[in-house]
């Protein structure tokens, strides 16, 4: 089906095929929901685990940011996916940047986007995600970042993470903090780690009111390459997340460089700055998994993002200590069936390999 519908798609920009894409996931969802899961619908017993008291009846999530406002998540359940990652959302609703902000690399099957955190507002999404909790069926994670306003600094940042938490944990079966996102107006992010702590510290005194307390995940910056040395900085970064116990990482965000692609740059001239995803991302962001298994022994679960496209790139990330993984990018590219062979494929790895299971492969390579 997607094939037909690709070239139409590809006729309009990237963020109005983006659009238009999500209006008909929603009207799907709510007419021909029993026909998309006989369709795409592909389950084993080999690919479930349980993580932070969750079960996920398979590894493969989709990412952040295909579908910023929870406005689907019953259709993407029904293609497939274990889990789904809403938003990023910010306490105040916020319209992001000029247009146009989202670009497609057909020659490195790639997009580039510059959304700028445009999104509905936590009360709105929490609202939806309210309304329609009876017809999710599985895991839930909300990344939250800062409202995208210069004014918003310091305490004032603290308290706008705390307001987005404290309106969508009660939805949410795990909340990722998006601190890797250049959100402030001074380009200070959370990633710095006092500014982290502080995050973290802030966050932790929500987590204090009895029986609302739900895993934090936080997502990181890629590495700058597929073959750099991580410096000082991301250990300080993960010694502060080892102390407020984080739950989870995610692995990694979208980039702002442009290496290694095989887009002219006088395409990418003309689209200019925007954060980098798909399969030029994927070493990096695999490195980054690997890193964090072995600083962490393993003890913590990552969820791998950044080009994964097929079976064989969701494997590499498992295999370096990913628990689950996500995709969007891949997508836009090649469809929801992609959700149905990338598992499929998990399966026939899983059983060369001889595991019985997919939390065996995790960190196999490692």
């Amino acid at each position: 089906m997607y094939r037909f519908l690709r070239p139409l798609l590809f006729r309009m920009s990237a963020e109005r095929a983006h659009t238009t894409s999500l209006w008909a996931a929603e009207a799907a969802q709510r007419t021909v929901r029993p026909l998309i899961r006989s369709r795409y619908g592909f389950e084993d017993e080999r690919l479930k685990q349980r993580l932070w008291g969750e079960t996920f009846s398979n590894p493969v999530g989709l990412a952040a940011g295909a579908d910023k406002n929870a406005r689907a998540v019953p259709f993407w359940e029904a293609v497939g996916f274990g889990f789904v990652e809403a938003g990023s959302v910010t306490a105040q609703p916020a319209s992001g940047n000029p247009r146009p902000r989202a670009f497609r690399l057909p020659e490195d099957q790639a997009l580039v986007n510059r959304l700028g955190l445009n999104n509905d507002g936590a009360e709105a999404v929490g609202e939806r995600l309210e309304q329609g909790r009876a017809d999710r069926t599985r895991p839930l994670g909300v990344n939250i970042a800062k409202t995208p306003d210069p004014d918003v600094l310091g305490t004032t940042a603290l308290d706008d993470y705390r307001t987005s938490f404290r309106q969508l944990r009660s939805e949410a079966d795990y909340v990722t903090l998006n601190v890797s996102c250049p959100n402030t107006h001074d380009g200070r992010t959370f990633e710095d780690p006092e500014a982290l702590d502080e995050l973290l510290a802030a966050i932790e005194s929500e987590q204090k009111v009895p029986g609302l307390a739900v895993p934090i995940l936080v997502k990181l910056s890629p590495p700058l390459s597929d073959r750099v040395r991580f410096d000082t900085r991301l250990e300080e970064v993960l010694a502060v997340m080892k102390a407020h116990d984080v739950d989870g990482f995610v692995a990694a965000n979208t980039a702002p460089d442009r290496q290694g692609l095989r887009t002219s740059l006088e395409r990418l001239s003309e689209i200019g700055e925007g954060g980098l995803s798909g399969p030029p991302l994927e070493a990096r962001s695999t490195r980054l998994v690997r890193y964090l298994y072995q600083a962490t022994d393993g003890d913590i679960p990552i969820v791998g993002v950044g080009g994964v496209h097929d079976a064989d790139s969701a494997y590499a990330k498992i295999r370096a200590g990913a628990s689950l993984v996500q995709l969007y990018t891949a997508l836009v590219y090649e469809g929801p069936a992609l959700v149905r062979t990338i598992k499929k494929g998990l399966v026939e790895r899983l059983s060369e390999d001889g595991y019985a299971s997919i939390a065996g492969a995790v960190g196999a390579d490692v």
